[in-house]
């Protein structure tokens, strides 16, 4: 890629389960994994399941320096860490960063209890690769290379969940994951977030009727993604955390209502690259 190309690729869009099967082939069934190329450089949001098929790829791209910012620490964002393979490769450099826990729990310590027998194993110390931790807090500015600019925002959701905003080259992309919304109202941590972006990546597990049944659950509808990024002037929608349960038609019959009332609305797909 050229020094200023900025790119998405979906390496996992499912929310809280992994599936697998003929009703999930067209979206896919990995737990969330989102990586920006910045220029040469690669940002990883999120560790789930697809962080798996991303490690391989860009190792076999050569890359070998890595960040990974962690929206939160639930199973489904993290449970690809212990199989993210630069981590065993001597020659690679890995940077975690976490903000959701400050002050209970530091970055170094969430990979500690990923990564520890009898859940796993190999710990932090058995990894090969260089590892460096980074602890920030909701609402700091993160600088995680030279002209990328990560803006952090807190979200609605149990445990607490950080939203990130990424800036490069004069072009922006928000990731909003694992938040829920109160009806009738629009966040306004996530309206900073996602103010003008080029894309704006929408944790989209539930329609708005189904938001009566998951009070608690901390998560937000497609309906309320299209809210958001109509009053934010943002450029693009990508629905996200796919819900498990819902199937490949189901997901169309989704893409199809949201482009209705969003023009620049797709849902994700594993393997889908976005060029902004």
């Amino acid at each position: 890629m050229t020094n200023g190309a900025l790119s998405v690729r979906f390496w996992g869009v499912r929310g809280s389960v992994p599936v697998s099967g003929d009703e999930y082939r067209r979206f896919g069934g990995n737990t969330a994994c989102i990586e920006v190329r910045c220029g040469a450089r690669a940002i990883l949001f999120d560790a789930g399941s697809g962080i798996r098929p991303a490690g391989a790829a860009l190792h076999g791209e050569g890359m070998r320096d890595f960040d990974v910012l962690l929206t939160h620490c639930h199973l489904d964002h993290v449970v690809g860490l212990p199989f993210f393979f630069p981590l065993y490769c001597s020659t690679s450099h890995a940077t975690i960063w976490s903000g959701h826990l400050a002050g209970r729990m530091t970055t170094r310590e969430i990979v500690a209890g990923i990564l520890q027998p009898p859940w796993f194993p190999i710990d932090p110390e058995g990894c090969r690769a260089a590892l460096d931790y980074r602890d920030f807090k909701a609402g700091d500015v993160l600088h995680p290379r030279d002209g990328i600019t990560v803006r952090t925002g807190k979200l609605n959701h149990p445990d607490g969940c950080i939203g990130y905003r990424l800036e490069f080259d004069g072009r922006s992309v928000a990731f909003i994951s694992d938040t829920e919304h109160h009806p009738g109202e629009l966040d306004g941590n996530v309206l900073e977030l996602i103010r003008d972006a080029d894309l704006v990546i929408y944790d989209s597990a539930y329609t708005d009727a189904e938001m009566e049944d998951h009070k608690g659950f901390g998560h937000s509808s497609w309906q309320q993604g299209v809210r958001l990024c109509k009053s934010a002037g943002a450029k693009r929608l990508a629905l996200f955390h796919h819900d498990p349960a819902r199937t490949d038609t189901a997901m169309e019959e989704i893409e199809t209502a949201a482009k209705r009332e969003f023009a620049d609305a797709f849902a994700a797909r594993d393997g889908m690259s976005v060029e902004l």
